[in-house]
């Protein structure tokens, strides 16, 4: 079974799971599984999402439906963050 790292931040938080500490929880990954995969699972909304690290590598949207995501990994998503 493969595994990987879902790190959520700021509003994006409140889809993790209540047990999840300092914005993280380990998923359960199939072999094929996109950067998209993850997203659609957790049911993210899209539209909120800014910036998507995989690894501590920038996953552009035009790469998060082909872009693997691998046991071991650590899958990390921003939402916009406004600012003033």
């Amino acid at each position: 079974m493969a595994t990987a790292t879902l790190k959520l931040f700021s509003s994006l938080s409140s889809y993790l799971p209540a047990d999840a500490k300092q914005h993280k929880t380990v998923i359960t990954i199939d072999a094929g599984t996109t950067v998209d995969d993850v997203i659609a699972a957790w049911q993210l909304p899209r539209q909120k999402i800014h910036l998507v690290l995989l690894n501590g590598h920038f996953v552009a949207p035009s790469e998060r439906a082909t872009m693997p995501v691998k046991d071991g990994d650590a899958l990390a998503i921003w939402p916009a963050v406004g600012g003033g």
